[in-house]
């Protein structure tokens, strides 16, 4: 932490009449700080007062951030000693060519699944049937999926397929618990990803309720087009994992 009387450059984030409660705000910074380097080697958090000081909030705000992150299981406390963050490490999702939700987590993990939550087909919107090559309004097959590590949610997708192509794609699904083995068993042995587009972002209500977060939570939200081997559009996804659990990993090539 900070003992000059300059504040740290991460405190000019911090606004009020933003539209984003004080203390979620705070909570972003704690979990800061735990790649930072300012903590000791126990991971133990600075007193209370120390925080509400360096972020120019009161100890209330500050008791609410790191209550919620509690919750979440992002810290822990002991008594008489104090808060300190979870040794748990994160699992590393590759984002590559070949993006596959079991063979990234493979090792990482003694069970992963996937889980059809819902699906139906719909007409594709503006920004599916670009990804998809395909006109707007397009009959696509849609699924909602959720993906487990050790039985714990890990990310939550939304995916659409060309309904032409692809129609038993969610039956198909439900026989496989795999996107990959239900394309295969439609005749698409391989596909690879065209486009991938990351960003970082605050946790909606859906995600918070089947991620089993709680509110000021930061996801990673992938989307992504994947293709058949002679380059067709045949999935366009959008992924939000959970920034507490996932790390994403780029992969080159």
């Amino acid at each position: 932490m900070t003992a000059t009387g300059a504040e740290p450059a991460r405190d000019a984030a911090i606004r009020r009449n933003s539209g984003v409660s004080l203390w979620r705000q705070i909570s972003d910074r704690i979990r800061r700080l735990e790649t930072s380097g300012e903590l000791d080697s126990d991971g133990r958090l600075p007193p209370e007062f120390a925080l509400a000081e360096e972020f120019g909030v009161n100890r209330h705000t500050v008791r609410s951030a790191i209550s919620h992150l509690v919750q979440e299981g992002v810290l822990r406390t002991e008594q008489g000693r104090g808060t300190f963050f979870r040794s748990r490490p994160r699992l590393a999702y590759p984002i590559g060519r070949r993006t596959r939700f079991s063979a990234g987590l493979e090792g990482q993990a003694s069970s992963l699944q996937m889980v059809l939550v819902e699906s139906s087909t719909v007409d594709a919107d503006a920004r599916v049937a670009e990804g998809l090559d395909l006109e707007a309004g397009a009959p696509v097959v849609w699924l909602r999926t959720i993906g487990l590590a050790d039985g714990e949610p890990v990310s939550t997708a939304e995916s659409w397929f060309p309904a032409d192509r692809l129609p038993g794609i969610a039956d198909a699904f439900r026989r496989t618990g795999s996107v990959t083995s239900a394309l295969s068993l439609l005749g698409i042995g391989d596909y690879t990803r065209r486009a991938t587009t990351l960003t970082a972002t605050h946790a909606s209500d859906d995600d918070l309720a089947r991620l089993k977060l709680t509110p000021g939570a930061i996801v990673l939200a992938a989307v992504g087009v994947n293709v058949d081997p002679d380059g067709r559009p045949i999935q366009y996804s959008e992924t939000r994992f959970s920034a507490d659990r996932i790390e994403l990993t780029i992969e080159s090539g």
